[in-house]
């Protein structure tokens, strides 16, 4: 198995809040440290068949760092250590207790399409960031 040496989150698609989401990160990720592949698109199923993952039935989203694998709140939390500005100080949350922090985090995941709703296919990039996906 070939080492991911580059930053990659695995995202629902079809989610409106996890589209958004992707277009938080590329807006505070000025050296482009992440790269984003749809749970749903082929890439997307052979990442998530390759570590034992399915990003949308356990309501996750998916941050392969460094040949290492985040899910729930630590992908959230990992994420947010390499964006600009303030937001790198919420990997600090760390120290809150896993259970909270995950129970937290599937709360939302549970309630992302009731809550923010969702789309019939996978977001399209726009031209200028096509570059950032997979």
């Amino acid at each position: 198995m070939n080492r991911i040496e580059k930053s990659i989150v695995v995202f629902d698609g079809v989610c409106n809040l996890c589209e958004d989401s992707v277009s938080f990160i590329i807006a505070r990720d000025p050296n482009a440290k992440f790269k984003f592949v749809s749970a749903q698109s082929p890439l997307g199923i052979d990442l998530q068949d390759r570590y034992g993952i399915d990003a949308i039935k356990d309501e996750t989203v998916i941050l392969i760092k460094d040949d290492k694998v985040y899910t729930h709140s630590d992908a959230g939390l990992e994420i947010a250590k390499d964006l600009k500005g303030s937001w790198k100080y919420l990997h600090y949350a760390k120290v809150v207790p896993k259970p909270i922090r995950n129970w937290v985090y599937s709360t939302i995941a549970e309630n992302r399409y009731k809550w923010f709703g969702q789309k019939n296919e996978c977001m399209i990039p726009s031209q200028d960031i096509k570059v950032r996906f997979l």
